[in-house]
């Protein structure tokens, strides 16, 4: 493994998730989560007590760190370093057009309009000139 050499002040500055963006970038190759974060805490100085306590969040960063991605077998990269490759495929049914006839007055079975415009539709009615508001309160008053 290369030696990661961070100065004092960029470590102060510097989270779990960020840490192990520089050790994967200078590793150049993907690594399990454990030795990732072993890595990690060797670079900072942790104490196995807290490697042990703090591996669950490690895991949480990494996963909601849009920068890693996780691999088969357990391990984590750079997202970078697989996107390139990635191909994208287009869904084909995308391109079929759905065509309605704009003039056909047309009922369902059931008496009920199946959603075609009527030409008479398209007069601006106003539809909540006979909604009535019923106060719950008088209602329980009236009772």
């Amino acid at each position: 493994m290369k030696k990661i050499e961070i100065s004092e002040d960029e470590l102060e500055m510097m989270n779990y998730n960020d840490v192990a963006h520089v050790i994967l970038e200078a590793q150049g190759k993907k690594m399990k989560l454990v030795d990732l974060f072993k890595e990690v805490g060797t670079v900072l100085g942790l104490e196995e007590e807290e490697y042990q306590s703090h591996i669950a969040d490690f895991f949480e960063l990494l996963s909601t760190d849009k920068r890693f991605i996780m691999l088969e077998d357990g391990f984590w990269d750079l997202k970078i370093k697989h996107n390139k490759g990635m191909e994208t495929f287009e869904d084909e049914d995308d391109d079929d057009e759905i065509v309605l006839e704009e003039d056909a007055d047309v009922e369902t079975d059931d008496g009920f309009d199946d959603g075609v415009k009527d030409s008479d539709d398209d007069v601006d009615d106003d539809d909540l000139s006979d909604l009535v508001i019923v106060d719950d309160i008088e209602d329980e008053a009236n009772l």
